[in-house]
């Protein structure tokens, strides 16, 4: 009896440290061992600076360059009649992430699908706003005008 209580407790001591605490498993090793590849493989690329980088981009004429802009659901609030029948009706949109004060856009009710053909917009309608920026009047990274 002594014997087999002797060997459990050697068993548990060589899966835990003294304090109680686990010994290190094989998994952490494998991802320390991934982490360390993928820095190896990134530290063998040539450095290169970032104007560097972006005439690179420039060159590649295989590359579609995108206007950069942002896309916000809206919701058609009203349908505004004009005054006059020369005139097109407006539609009034509540985007919904743009601040309070900003939030109704005014638009031409004269919209044009797929096929080319003439729509309107209706009441309640689920519509997407995008708005787009030509790349010279844009700044990179998160600067704010104060």
């Amino acid at each position: 009896m002594r014997a087999e209580v002797r060997q459990f407790h050697l068993a548990q001591l060589h899966s835990r440290y003294h304090d109680g605490t686990m010994t290190r498993k094989n998994t952490t090793r494998e991802s320390d061992r991934t982490i360390r590849a993928g820095v190896k493989r990134e530290m063998a690329k040539p450095r290169m600076a970032k104007s560097a980088r972006i005439a690179e981009l420039n060159l590649d004429l295989t590359r579609i360059r995108e206007k950069p802009s942002v896309t916000m659901p809206g919701t058609v609030g009203k349908i505004i009649p004009s005054l006059r029948p020369s005139k097109p009706e407006k539609a009034q949109i509540a985007v919904g992430g743009a601040d309070h004060l900003y939030r109704n856009l005014r638009i031409k009710n004269t919209l044009t699908d797929e096929h080319g053909d003439d729509v309107a917009l209706k009441k309640g309608a689920h519509v997407e706003v995008t708005i787009t920026a030509e790349p010279t009047t844009s700044t990179a990274g998160n600067e704010e005008d104060n």
